[in-house]
């Protein structure tokens, strides 16, 4: 059992007593398919216990991925103790706030964290991996392809109750993923979005990072302006921009912008309906309408308009 392992871990992390008072809770936010428990022990301070299976091939990154990202400066939570064969790690525990408990905030109130995300955005792309340091695959025209045909899946057929398969020869779909895979010159994230941004001391902490691979930097910048969680206004967007330039002293190119959000857009439809109805979390099918008004916005004059506008619709 991971709770059972997690625990056999603190205890030997700590050089606990069979006897000594370990306290589980359980945390349940998040569909990364990954075991994750506030672990806290009596008269020590708490932890955060992961336990992961290699079902997915991301989650054996982890921790190398955690060790590259601190060594380059990256804000993540600090990897306590880590045990490969058993597949745990203990990682500091940075707390529950998370950039979407600040939705309702004022936007001046949140002005802080997203500079702060943004200079992480900033720092990766001018970080660079040995030559030896194995990646998620890299964003190419192929893994478009694939975010494409999971929208296509799950969303329009799926959820939509749809046939998809007029889409999946669409020339406009087929012009996005060549123009997005042509280059992959930077190193992102990958899902960087409001619950995968801890907030602590006045700073934006990066979770979830086990899927970093090389892409467009614009990618992660669409995925925090277009966060469905969010739901950002139109005035919020461009205030975020603003902040971006100041950060970075460089303005994103309109267009490619726009082509990563509509990308990214369609691969989290795809996620929440697959989420929603495949592995009955509701949640996610409440933060449908938001992505598609989000994308609704995007194609509107481009030529996936006619492709994607009548489903949207």
């Amino acid at each position: 059992m991971p709770a059972d392992t997690l625990l056999t871990a603190v205890r030997a992390h700590l050089d606990l007593a069979p006897t000594h008072k370990v306290l589980m809770e359980p945390i349940q936010k998040g569909a990364s398919g990954r075991t994750i428990i506030r672990i806290t022990a009596e008269d020590h301070p708490s932890f955060i216990g992961v336990h992961y299976t290699l079902e997915r091939s991301d989650n054996a990154n982890f921790l190398p991925v955690a060790d590259f990202l601190t060594a380059a400066g990256l804000n993540i939570p600090k990897v306590l103790y880590d045990n490969v064969r058993r597949q745990v790690a203990l990682v500091e525990d940075l707390g529950d706030t998370d950039l979407l408990s600040m939705k309702d905030s004022p936007f001046e109130d949140r002005e802080p964290f997203y500079r702060s995300a943004f200079e992480q955005l900033d720092t990766l792309l001018y970080t660079r991996p040995p030559k030896d340091f194995e990646l998620q695959p890299i964003f190419d025209e192929p893994l478009y392809h694939w975010e494409q045909d999971y929208f296509l899946e799950h969303y329009v057929c799926t959820h939509l109750g749809k046939d998809p398969e007029a889409l999946r020869d669409d020339p406009a779909l087929a012009a996005l993923r060549k123009r997005l895979g042509a280059t992959a010159p930077h190193m992102i994230h990958r899902d960087f979005q409001s619950q995968n941004l801890l907030l602590k001391d006045g700073k934006a902490f990066m979770i979830d990072f086990q899927g970093l691979r090389m892409g467009r930097q614009e990618y992660d910048l669409a995925s925090l302006l277009y966060d469905p969680y969010m739901n950002h206004s139109n005035e919020d967007r461009n205030k975020m921009l603003e902040l971006w330039e100041d950060v970075t002293e460089d303005a994103p190119i309109e267009p490619l912008l726009r082509d990563c959000a509509t990308q990214r857009l369609m691969q989290v439809l795809g996620a929440f309906a697959n989420l929603g109805h495949n592995s009955n979390l509701p949640w996610y099918l409440e933060q449908i309408p938001a992505a598609e008004a989000f994308l609704k916005e995007l194609i509107d004059d481009t030529p996936l308009e006619d492709s994607l506008g009548p489903i949207l619709d």
